[in-house]
């Protein structure tokens, strides 16, 4: 039995082990792949929901607006890489890479903190209105390639 429960462990220990290592060498996409939304709204149907509903679906198409829009001039959708693009995936890149990723977690953090305290005071048509806003800025976003 003991035996078992060993050799099982030590399996689990390799298997995590040689799936942790793969994953660094990985290209790494410079759009997070979690900047999308679930759906779009037209008006009537945001008119017809709560404003705790509607602070959400604010904050959801902030998060991917910050998540998007510093990197226009090299990409407009999730899962690009720099590989696709022709940047060098060397060390210097990816710690750049990964500090823009750090520091835009960290400045959404605290704009969603600041969102969720400050929004639910805004007027209900200005978040309908904001949330309308943003739709239009990330459906354009899907055509900017195009131009």
């Amino acid at each position: 039995m003991k035996r078992k429960i060993i050799f099982f462990s030590l399996f689990f220990l390799l298997v995590a082990g040689t799936v942790s290592a793969q994953n660094k060498n990985l290209p790494k996409s410079i759009i997070s792949t979690t900047a999308s939304i679930r759906q779009y709204y037209d008006q009537k149907e945001l008119n017809g929901m709560q404003k705790g509903e509607l602070l959400e679906l604010y904050i959801e198409r902030i998060k991917v607006l910050v998540k998007i829009l510093p990197y226009v001039a090299l990409a407009t959708k999730p899962g690009v890489t720099m590989a696709d693009l022709g940047i060098p995936d060397d060390s210097d890149h990816r710690k750049s890479l990964d500090l823009q990723s750090e520091s835009t977690a960290s400045f959404l953090n605290t704009t969603v903190d600041f969102q969720r305290k400050m929004m639910p005071y805004s007027d209900k048509n200005n978040l309908i209105a904001s949330i309308l806003f943003y739709q239009n800025t990330l459906k354009e976003l899907h055509v900017f390639n195009e131009l």
